[in-house]
């Protein structure tokens, strides 16, 4: 039927046959166009995100302590509590974020030479995984891997069946599992952030490994763990340029709790002077600090933490300074 055509209809045609050629194909760049944006946009979005949630895994590392802590049974002048977070993973293109801590506990005791006796060392790997994408409420979860030993080779237990608290072996190694959920409130002169969380602490030892001679039966080695942190940022003026202002941490108050879910000593499951471990703290940051804090608070140990001490039961007050990773970021 082409070859019938006047030549002025093939030209007419012809002409007609390449712009809706030329129209689909600009169509289709269009198309792709719009796609690749759409996907770049997600991206740019997802990376915003997982920034925003590593920011929030810092503020939930565990601060440094240094002062001194009143009305325990083993007198002390001095107590540390130190904490060296080495963040080895943290990237805006993941959801996840690995931090590997060197926690060390120590005691100056306030006896003849001042010793510093059987410190504890809780070296421990964190790696933590966001569940949602909403940086105002976030929620994440928390696994780690802790060792927790005293750095003692002495026989754990004397002939007569006690602890050898002097010189004895301490040694567990434990998983924990950790969920939080937090809540940021943005004001005029103040970000608020809130953080509650709850987990399960199992120790190798339930599973005959990894425990000093003696722990089992005597040591906790399930515990339920939880604790809430409220942090307030506050707006401060540039002290260069009075046109400019940023929020830095100015005061934050945060609770801890250990309940200990085992059989130990044949203490019953509502002996809480034996199960419980409690603990209020009080943060207060000068704007003149960056990094360091003020702190004041107190507790209940129903099972000492302090390595071979565990037997120790005791309410306590505390005073000081913190320091660390949650207390040198600025948000904009």
């Amino acid at each position: 039927m082409f070859k019938h055509l006047t030549t002025a209809a093939q030209i007419r045609f012809i002409t007609i046959l390449l712009l809706v050629l030329s129209r689909g194909a600009s169509y289709a760049s269009i198309i792709d166009t719009a796609a690749n944006h759409a996907a770049d946009t997600g991206k740019v979005a997802t990376r915003i995100i997982n920034r925003d949630f590593n920011n929030i895994y810092v503020q939930n590392l565990k601060p440094s302590f240094f002062g001194q802590e009143l009305f325990q049974p083993v007198k002390t002048k001095l107590v540390g509590d130190i904490n060296a977070h080495f963040v080895l993973f943290n990237t805006t293109k993941s959801r996840f974020f690995f931090d590997v801590s060197a926690r060390i506990k120590v005691r100056l005791l306030a006896q003849y030479g001042e010793p510093v006796k059987s410190p504890s060392y809780m070296p421990s790997g964190n790696l933590y995984y966001r569940l949602n994408s909403d940086a105002y409420k976030p929620q994440f979860l928390q696994l780690s891997y802790t060792h927790h030993s005293n750095g003692i080779r002495g026989s754990t237990l004397l002939p007569d069946g006690s602890f050898n608290r002097d010189s004895g072996k301490f040694s567990t190694d434990f998983y924990s599992l950790n969920y939080t959920i937090g809540k940021r409130v943005d004001k005029t002169n103040t970000i608020d952030n809130h953080y509650s969380t709850i987990g399960i602490e199992l120790h190798r030892g339930l599973f005959g490994n990894d425990a000093a001679l003696g722990l089992p039966g005597h040591y906790g080695f399930v515990r339920v763990n939880g604790g809430y942190i409220y942090n307030i940022a506050k707006k401060y003026q540039d002290d260069i340029d009075p046109n400019k202002s940023s929020f830095k941490n100015w005061q934050r108050i945060q609770f801890d709790f250990t309940y200990i879910a085992d059989k130990y000593d044949g203490y019953n499951a509502f002996n809480l002077k034996k199960r419980l471990n409690v603990s209020l703290k009080y943060y207060y940051q000068f704007p003149f600090m960056q990094n360091v804090s003020f702190i004041v608070g107190g507790g209940y140990r129903g099972q000492d933490d302090y390595n071979i001490y565990f037997e120790d039961s005791y309410a306590y007050v505390q005073f000081g300074i913190a320091s660390g990773l949650n207390f040198l970021f600025h948000k904009n």
